[in-house]
């Protein structure tokens, strides 16, 4: 079991290294669940402006996906 998850695990960061949209597409669902969980915090308290966590949000992802894929 654990040498099929890691073998699926090297293959998917494989092709998120080879593959721009790919890349993009998981940058994309990483930066809206983040902004998804700021805005259920917002609703409760206001902590940043949009602008300022759409810019985290997407440097969240990248940062992730950057070190995920080395």
């Amino acid at each position: 079991m654990k040498t099929k998850f890691l073998n699926a695990v090297k293959t998917v960061t494989n092709e998120i290294k080879n593959d721009a949209e790919l890349k993009q597409s998981y940058k994309s669902n990483i930066a809206m669940a983040f902004k998804d969980e700021y805005d259920r915090a917002k609703s409760k308290k206001n902590y940043l402006n949009q602008n300022d966590i759409r810019k985290i949000s997407n440097d969240a992802a990248e940062y992730f996906l950057n070190l995920w894929c080395k």
